[in-house]
């Protein structure tokens, strides 16, 4: 049996072992935060696939209801496919960890995270990115590790590191670091409006937040740290790259690329790709290289071909400089039927988004399993379809870019949205990706921007992103000694480049930020610059914007559904559900209007429809039961002579129908009261269940029993029309 060891991180409650459990795994780890238990091994495979020409990292991290004490929902009790929060955690983690591997290593990596006990406490995210950074440090992959992470929390003005999930509902940032000893490496995560001044504040805090796991660590390396194995790097031969560059000389490449649209581009170096093919078959044979030569060589020309002028003349491929902005385009009110809508373009990049309003029962629920919230109202969903790259793809689900991207967009418009006391509405935004050359994510968030004002949120500032690059020039040692900072990065600058740093955010701060690298690490100068010339960038982009519309409308779509807000006693919430949900349901599903109760027990009640007679008849139906009176069976208000109700039908016999024209309330209505002529059986005017409107003409005094008349209510629905008055007395309650 292998020795366990174990590290402790001082002053963050994190602790790491290793030694005992997974014990031939490459690397595995235990990682506590409190009594939150993430467990994480790093392995790799010995062999490459023939032919193999790019590194595949796979990053998996699963919960385990176990972990909480609980069963899986569904009819197959165990855990299946991985849900949105998992691939969030996932990419949170393979984005730090995948530039650390050596350029030409493509042996496959599997790095699997498994929450093994959550206290309801700690978050098992920043576990997982550490845990990862521990078990690629102690095995024998080649890793130029190992990293830290954290997440930093600002509670009335001061910065918190690793906050638990309570303090998080205080906090106006949410920011997650992950950096090595000297320079960051990726952040994410969304702030109420945070000033860029603040923001730097809080990765200057966050990296040094990180620098005590990144000693513990360390020290794990020491303690049971392998000796790393030497792997076959993957590269062109010398004598492929020597025929290819001389066939397509540098200037050549840049020469395809400057000055041309996206798809000239690619075709010309497609033809620059197929000359240089038919120089190594002419002069090595068939068999004397493969793809694989080509395909690296031509990555190293266009990285170089990309960066160049950038960096010698600060002129880009489509002939911009280094901070200027592509064509804006946006335009509201694209759609006629849903509730709003925008389409946002910034140069080959278009988007469309699609609001939709809904009740709050409508909001998505979660599954709390590690404590914080168990649901969220606003939801942004993220297409991508293939078309949108001019390719023939595969067009199913979403994928783990498409969840991620959604991620991005959905939480840099959170902290502008209304409070649901104000707006109480579930809202979903749908962001279609119509074309993508560079940055769809910011685009989602322009895009859905407008969208939400479209449908009339009243959001409580704007909101624009932009995602700044950058190109380098770097010394043998791998150290920075030239650069340039890009904004609103194309396609292809995005992949030769080596920072893709997007931000969102309204013209007081920031909102939403994300940042991935290619290089080993970000210097605080560098991104520093990035973050100040986003905020220039989002300003242009956001007069454009506000010049389609400038405000959010002041009504909503006549499609979308209104919402009034009635206040009934506390105590009858009990009476309006009704035992197990019946007279609520028995409500919405008559009147075709959504009610919903506040969770709060305030006696609240929100009642949705578009159709304002049916939510009149609700809120009638709601003041009726709950709005005070006493009377027979469900309480509530009784039902009075003279006056008309929509009722249900709950019984037929041969002499009539009986109606239920309160919850719990109900009267016979007579055969011979059913309509203007003779009714031979009850069942050839109504039926069981159906909603018809009938008059109270008398009641028993004795008994109470209700008489009630079909004829009489149609007959003075007639009058009213015919006297240019409403279809129903305005004071008449509607029931089931």
């Amino acid at each position: 049996m292998n020795q366990k060891h174990n590290v402790t991180v001082p002053g963050l409650n994190l602790t790491f072992s290793t030694g005992s459990i997974a014990q031939l795994a490459g690397g595995a780890v235990n990682v506590n935060v409190g009594e939150t238990n993430v467990f994480v091994t790093a392995c790799v495979a010995q062999t490459m696939r023939p032919g193999q020409d790019f590194f595949p990292l796979t990053v998996d991290y699963r919960d385990k209801y176990a972990a909480a004490g609980r069963f899986p929902g569904g009819y197959f009790k165990r855990e299946g496919r991985p849900s949105e929060r998992e691939i969030l955690i996932s990419r949170l983690c393979d984005r730090p960890c995948r530039p650390l591997f050596p350029e030409g290593f493509l042996n496959e990596v599997q790095i699997i995270g498994q929450l093994m006990s959550a206290d309801l406490i700690n978050d098992s995210d920043i576990a997982m990115v550490n845990g990862a950074s521990a078990a690629l440090a102690i095995s024998d992959i080649p890793w130029a590790g190992p990293i830290g992470c954290v997440r930093v929390a600002l509670i009335e003005d001061q910065f918190v590191a690793n906050p638990t999930i309570e303090q998080m509902f205080s906090s106006s940032l949410d920011l997650i670091y992950v950096g090595n000893e000297k320079d960051m490496l990726m952040i994410e995560g969304s702030a109420d409006q945070i000033s860029e001044e603040k923001f730097v504040e809080a990765l200057a805090f966050g990296q040094q937040a990180i620098q005590p796991i990144i000693a513990a660590i360390k020290e794990l390396v020491k303690l049971a740290g392998k000796p790393k194995a030497t792997f076959k790097l993957v590269g062109a031969t010398p004598e492929a790259r020597a025929i290819i560059e001389r066939v397509v000389p540098a200037e050549r490449v840049s020469a395809a690329i400057f000055g041309f649209e996206k798809n000239v581009r690619s075709a010309n170096v497609k033809l620059l790709k197929e000359e240089a093919k038919a120089a190594l078959l002419a002069e090595l044979g068939e068999g004397k290289f493969t793809d694989v030569d080509l395909n690296v060589v031509f990555e190293d020309l266009q990285y170089k071909a990309y960066r160049s002028t950038v960096l010698a003349k600060g002129t880009r491929s489509d002939h911009r400089d280094a901070k200027s902005l592509r064509p804006l385009q946006a335009q509201v009110g694209v759609l006629p039927r849903v509730h709003g809508s925008a389409m946002f373009q910034r140069g080959d990049t278009q988007n469309i988004a699609i609001v939709t309003l809904g009740p709050t029962k409508e909001a998505q629920e979660m599954d709390g399993l590690t404590g914080g919230a168990t649901s969220k109202s606003f939801i942004l969903h993220y297409n991508f379809p293939p078309f949108s790259v001019g390719e023939a793809g595969r067009f199913i689900g979403p994928g783990r870019r498409e969840i991620g991207h959604g991620a991005l967009a959905e939480r840099s418009l959170v902290p502008i949205l209304p409070p649901e006391d104000v707006f109480p509405y579930s809202i979903r935004v749908v962001s279609e990706i119509m074309a993508s050359n560079g940055s769809t994510s910011m685009a989602s968030i322009c895009g859905g921007c407008l969208a939400l004002m479209d449908a009339g949120v009243p959001i409580i500032a704007p909101v624009a992103g932009i995602s700044c690059g950058l190109m380098t020039e770097m010394a043998a040692d791998g150290s920075i000694t030239k650069w340039t900072t890009i904004t609103d990065i194309l396609g292809e600058e995005d992949h030769f480049g080596d920072m893709d740093f997007k931000v969102a955010g309204t013209t007081k701060g920031i909102t939403g930020f994300q940042l991935d690298l290619k290089i080993n690490g970000l210097p605080f100068e560098i991104a520093k610059t990035a973050i100040f010339q986003a905020r220039d960038a989002r300003i242009e982009i956001l007069k454009v914007m506000l010049a389609s519309l400038p405000a959010p409308r002041t009504d909503l779509s006549k499609f979308a559904p209104r919402i009034q807000t009635i206040q009934i006693d506390p105590e009858k919430i009990g009476l309006l559900i009704g035992p197990g949900g019946k007279t609520i349901r028995r409500i919405t599903e008559t009147t075709g209007a959504q009610i919903d109760i506040a969770e709060d027990d305030s006696g609240k009640v929100f009642v949705y429809s578009n159709n304002a007679e049916a939510m009149a008849r609700a809120i009638q139906e709601i003041d009726g039961l709950c709005g005070g009176g006493s009377g027979g069976g469900g309480g509530g208000a009784p039902i009075e002579i003279g006056k008309i109700y929509t009722g249900r039908v709950t019984g037929i016999k041969e002499f009539g129908c009986f109606v239920e024209c309160l919850p719990g309330k109900e009267g016979l209505c007579h055969i011979s009261e059913l309509a203007d002529f003779r009714v031979r059986r009850t069942e050839d005017v109504v039926k069981m269940g159906e909603s018809i409107t009938v008059k109270c003409i008398g009641i028993d005094e004795r008994s109470g029993k209700v008489r009630l008349s079909r004829k009489a209510a149609m007959k003075d629905l007639e009058a009213q029309k015919a006297g240019g008055g409403e279809a129903a007395p305005a004071d008449a309650p509607a029931a089931q």
